[in-house]
């Protein structure tokens, strides 16, 4: 079996370009203009007149960004079932490629099949956002086992920074693309979805060109199951886990904090749409529209240099110390949103700092976690584990932060409780800023 060469700079730059092209999934569609998009249509009818913000599903009534949060975290738990059978079988198989390739293929094409949202057919429109959202999700599985594969240890850091920026910078110049359609062109919404589908379809085949595919053994017709192979490799790096105390200690620590992370990065656009105070008529509607898009790409490109800066600041304090800084300044956020942030310019502010922070945790995240783990040939099933916690932790908090919205019929106080998992994520990593912890 040929082995993949470490450090080659093609095979990183290949990897790290699927950032550039699916990174336009959780900017144009869970971010910005589909959240603007989704609020506007099912706040209003043909005639563009107001009619409130509740929505019949299913029978049964909903304020709309609480329906959206629980779709979301629906699509997620289905992502945590099949993830472990898939990557079961891309070990066996040893073509996780294929397996990128294909949940690239179904995200894509789902983001297209958005073009048809109909807000009087909440429950088929809402289809290809979940089918997209597991596509998205699915891929990242493989797309991030990659990581120890292609880069040595002391290079993570730096590479897994070098996906995020190229994801920032690619997503950013595409929903630019957008924005100018929308509002020099006067291009409806929903056109945006098909441009989306079409970029992560197109750019992706740079990286399928160039990334590897390597068998890892011969297939054996005696072994066990397929579609039980996933789960009880799963439950095979659990018990691996159970032994690794600093691994184990992070892990919980990233179930909480990212948990609060990747709630923020779905409910920002609904919240500021809901909470800030933009005006009413006509005209407030278009200005709060375009008002969040551009503070979205504030946020992209602010992550940019911030995965940069706290790549370079874990050379200095190491890992766990930047990722205890970060998460003290996504408490700052949460606390100054829920005390001060009602108005455009304070929105603007906050967004500034949600930037600088939101690449810097996501890459370090990463990268620790491929850090830590074992000397291994079962990548995908490490890293499949590492998708299970994550997306558990953003079900947990989509469904907390909509039900408590639900309940006090407002999204302001559900940030309570993002706080509250960033201050167990932080309570939990301050073990390993021993020496003796964690080699980071």
């Amino acid at each position: 079996m040929k082995l993949i060469t470490k450090n080659d700079p093609k095979i990183i730059k290949a990897w790290a370009f699927y950032d550039w092209a699916n990174s336009v999934f959780p900017l144009v569609i869970t971010s910005a203009i589909f959240p603007n998009f989704y609020d506007y249509v099912t706040t209003h009818d043909a005639n563009k007149n107001f009619i409130g913000h509740t929505v019949s599903f299913l029978g049964l009534n909903f304020e709309n960004q609480n329906i959206y949060s629980f779709i979301y975290a629906f699509a997620l738990l289905i992502v945590v079932i099949i993830s472990p059978i898939l990557s079961g079988i891309a070990d066996y198989l040893g073509n996780k490629k294929r397996f990128l390739q294909f949940f690239c293929y179904l995200g894509s094409v789902s983001c297209m099949g958005l073009f048809f949202f109909n807000a009087s057919h909440l429950e088929l429109s809402f289809i290809p956002f979940i089918t997209a959202t597991i596509g998205f999700w699915g891929s990242l599985v493989y797309y991030n086992s990659y990581l120890p594969q292609i880069a040595s240890k002391e290079n993570h850091d730096k590479v897994s920074a070098k996906g995020f920026a190229l994801g920032y910078f690619g997503s950013s110049l595409l929903l630019i693309i957008c924005l100018i359609g929308i509002m020099v062109f006067k291009m409806p919404a929903k056109y945006s979805f098909i441009l989306v589908g079409i970029w992560w379809m197109v750019f992706a085949q740079y990286t399928f060109k160039y990334m590897p595919s390597q068998p890892n053994h011969e297939i054996d017709s005696n072994n066990e199951s397929l579609l039980s192979k996933g789960f009880n490799e799963l439950r095979g790096v659990w018990k691996e886990i159970k032994h690794l105390k600093a691994l184990k200690q992070f892990l919980s620590s990233y179930f909480f904090y990212n948990m609060g992370v990747q709630t923020i990065m779905v409910v920002a656009v609904l919240f500021a749409r809901n909470e800030i105070d933009w005006g009413l008529g006509e005209q407030a509607e278009k200005t709060k529209t375009s008002s969040l898009i551009i503070s979205i790409l504030i946020i992209q490109f602010v992550g940019i240099a911030g995965s940069f800066l706290f790549s370079w600041l874990s050379t200095k304090l190491g890992n766990i110390k930047s990722l205890i800084l970060l998460i003290a300044i996504w408490i700052f956020i949460c606390g100054f949103t829920y005390l001060i942030v009602r108005t455009p310019l304070q929105f603007y502010i906050i967004a500034f700092w949600v930037g600088l922070v939101m690449g810097g945790i996501q890459s370090l995240s990463r990268s620790t976690y491929s850090k830590y783990l074992p000397v291994t040939d079962d990548l995908t099933s490490f890293f499949s584990f590492y998708d299970v916690v994550e997306k558990m932790g953003m079900i947990l908090g989509t469904v907390l932060f909509g039900s408590i919205s639900q309940i006090m019929g407002g999204m302001r106080p559900s940030i309570l409780s993002l706080i509250f998992f960033f201050i167990i994520g932080m309570l939990l990593l301050i073990p390993l800023t021993k020496k003796n912890e964690i080699t980071p």
